[in-house]
């Protein structure tokens, strides 16, 4: 092991991987400008330390930058570490982790290091679902250098000292740090939701290394098992207790229980993350209206309809999961868009990129209904219309158009209220009910709330071999 670990760079890789399995590459390159006295100055490993080494087992490539040497700014050597790290991990098909703690572009080194910066985003862009992407920020990154924990899979963010940003708070018309500091973690993980992961130094290691057990090592990686030790028949008692969060619900039909949820702090009426079934690492998306803490006491309520933030956020999970052939569990409970004026801004964009990714992922999908699942917002949440391959629903699940009682009152807007009730009782048993879906073919089968795990790994199972064929173009332009 090389003794540039002894820096703060340098532990941050160590405590990260396995213990003493990280290898250092280039750790001899320096600063090649020699413009504004640079050749004065000493730049051991150019402000970056690279190599690799393993996280349970797994190899994965690391890159670390070091702020004590030149600031850990990017110039022309620092960037050709980073972008010959990518290569080797294209080669190899390893994640590639990013430890980012600089005080952004190299000045002496102008168009160099410009260039750097291009170089970086265009590793970044080939490596695009190949491998997993995942960077953690624990200094400032900011400038052209924000581009880069957006350009990755996954992004981790300390909560008190680490600043991301493209333009600083201060830097904004008629704003200040102290009035509203955009480059803090918690702006960037609940408002602009480029943050998945918020916490200290040790959390965020110890994210990683949860995070990276979940997920296969590239794109053609058939190994991202483990054996499963939970019943797979397991009954889950009081699940649809359960259906206000589906954080919890998911850990509860989940092996072991263990639910890796991503970017929580954003569009919390949608959850997305990570559970095991049977073994199989599966990517989850679900609608929220209720959220509890630890404690079990109720901390947030939202409505049952699909958010502009939470359908975007969805459609981003879902597109990672397909292109690492990841499959995909959605669970429903929706009666309609978000109506507020901020929403409507993007509303039938973002519903229409949910749409895309679920109508285009060609990996297995099974969709529960565990609620209300109303009108357009309903289709694109996995329903079997966009390709789900195979749809529960819960037994007191409701599925239609809308809600029985204003159907009736628009149908029926003459009539007195004895009239209304009695066409919506009718209505909701020939046009609402799960039953009414499962007979037109839009349900596969109706389930009682305490056997979906068994139900949805035995979907999974013989989903395990789906091939797809889509018409043959270069992509999509949703």
């Amino acid at each position: 092991m090389s003794n540039t670990t002894k820096s703060l760079a340098g532990q941050r890789i160590a405590s990260l991987l396995d213990e003493n399995s990280f290898v250092e590459i280039g750790g001899c390159v320096t600063a090649r400008s020699t413009d504004f006295n640079m050749q004065q100055k000493k730049a051991p490993g150019d402000g970056v330390i690279t190599g690799y080494g393993v996280i349970d087992g797994h190899l994965v490539y690391v890159y670390s930058q070091d702020a004590s040497v030149l600031g850990g700014t990017i110039g022309e050597m620092h960037a050709k570490k980073i972008t010959g790290l990518y290569d080797m991990a294209l080669k190899m098909g390893a994640p590639v982790i990013g430890l980012l703690d600089c005080a952004g572009i190299r000045l002496q080194e102008a168009t160099d290091a410009l260039n750097a910066f291009g170089e970086i985003y265009m590793k970044q862009t080939l490596a695009s679902g190949v491998v997993p992407q995942v960077t953690a920020v624990f200094g400032t990154c900011g400038g052209g250098l924000a581009l880069v924990p957006a350009l990755t899979d996954f992004t981790f963010m300390e909560g008190k000292k680490a600043e991301l940003f493209v333009n600083s708070p201060n830097a904004l018309d008629g704003n200040t740090k102290e009035k509203c500091n955009t480059a803090s973690a918690q702006f960037q993980s609940e408002e602009t939701g480029l943050v998945d992961f918020v916490g200290t130094e040790e959390e965020i290691r110890a994210g990683i290394r949860e995070l990276i057990a979940m997920l296969p090592s590239n794109n053609e990686d058939d190994m991202s098992y483990e054996e499963c030790s939970d019943d797979l028949n397991r009954v889950c008692a009081d699940l649809a207790n359960a259906a206000g969060d589906t954080a919890i619900l998911l850990s509860n039909i989940a092996d072991d229980h263990h639910f890796v949820e991503v970017k929580a702090a954003y569009a919390p009426d949608m959850v997305t993350g990570f559970i095991r079934l049977n073994g199989t690492t599966t990517g989850v998306v679900a609608n929220r209206t209720e959220m509890y803490d630890a404690e079990g006491t109720l901390v947030k309520s939202f409505e049952s309809v699909l958010s502009a933030r939470g359908a975007e956020k969805a459609a981003e999970f879902v597109t990672f999961c397909d292109a690492f052939e990841i499959p995909v569990l959605s669970l429903t409970n929706v009666t309609g868009f978000k109506a507020c004026k901020c929403s409507e801004k993007r509303m039938a964009k973002a519903a229409a990129k949910l749409t895309y990714a679920f109508a285009n992922a060609t990996v297995p999908k099974v969709n529960v209904i565990i609620g209300k699942a109303f009108g357009s917002a309903y289709v694109a949440m996995n329903s079997k219309a966009i390709g789900a391959d195979v749809t529960f629903a819960w037994s007191q699940a409701q599925i239609g158009m809308m809600d029985a009682q204003l159907a009736a009152k628009i149908m029926y807007a003459d009539e007195d209220i004895k009239v209304i009730n009695e066409k919506a009782a009718e209505y909701a048993a020939l046009q609402s009910s799960a039953a009414a879906a499962a007979e037109r073919g839009y349900v596969d089968n109706m389930i009682e709330a305490e056997d979906t795990r068994k139900y949805v790994i035995g979907a999974f199972e013989m989903l395990f071999t789906k091939r797809e064929d889509r018409p043959s173009k270069k992509h999509g332009t949703v």
